[in-house]
């Protein structure tokens, strides 16, 4: 009896003491978690990059005689650098130059008499602006502007080189072109591109033996791969709370 005595009031002042521990613990607060940061993308900066690809030249003739431009793919690869603005604010402007070293073609066509004429076109190179439309880290644009073409022109008769002279120096011309371009990484950007070069229309003159052969058009159309590393005046990713 006296055992079931001390067990009761052991257990009456154990519960006295849990009530008063239980107060002393500090009561849980609610954390509320952090809202989310959406990221933005900052395409406004200088950039500099290279590209590798290939150009195809259009179908030229003199007068039906084919100048050997049929549309066989060479090798290009290249440099590029530039400048965008991004604004309103999914909006982007930009400023780019270009060149393009080309594989050799040698291009030639014989006409009657003995006359052959033969072109190298050797590199491409371009001045243009760009216009596009961004959504998270891709970009859709179209550029267009001033085109050059480092080419190589001989004319010789009976094997042996002639002078000559042409009607439209067909190295200055336009360019337009479109392409896709995705921020993959911390100031790295990389790009798929469709651009097409016209550099007008020309004939001969000189010798006059070939005036008659008529005109004949130089144009090339390339596809390229590229990558940038862009110089950002702000950091290319940064978070906006919602």
């Amino acid at each position: 009896m006296k055992r079931f005595l001390l067990a009761t009031v052991a257990l009456v002042a154990l519960g006295a003491t849990v009530p008063a521990l239980a107060a002393d613990l500090a009561a849980r607060r609610y954390t509320k978690a952090p809202p989310y940061a959406a990221p933005i993308y900052n395409w406004t900066g200088f950039y500099v990059g290279g590209h590798i690809g290939g150009a195809f030249n259009g179908d030229n003739n003199f007068n039906g005689l084919t100048t050997g431009n049929d549309n066989n793919g060479r090798f290009l690869g290249g440099l590029q650098v530039g400048a965008d603005y991004q604004f309103a604010p999914n909006w982007l402007a930009g400023i780019e130059g270009q060149y393009s070293w080309l594989g050799s073609n040698s291009n030639g066509v014989s006409f009657p008499g003995g006359f052959i004429y033969t072109s190298n076109q050797r590199a491409l190179g371009s001045v243009t602006g760009r216009l596009g439309y961004t959504w998270g880290p891709a970009l859709l644009y179209v550029k267009g502007g001033y085109a050059f073409s480092d080419i190589n022109e001989t004319v010789t008769f009976l094997g042996v080189p002639t002078a000559f002279a042409i009607n439209g120096n067909h190295r200055d011309g336009y360019t337009v072109g479109a392409g896709l371009e995705y921020l993959f990484a911390q100031n790295w950007s990389a790009k798929v591109e469709y651009q097409y070069y016209n550099f007008g229309d020309a004939n001969f003159v000189v010798p006059a033996q070939l005036a008659p052969f008529g005109r004949f058009t130089t144009d090339d159309h390339t596809v390229k791969a590229g990558i940038n590393y862009r110089f950002s005046l702000g950091d290319p990713v940064v978070g906006k709370n919602l």
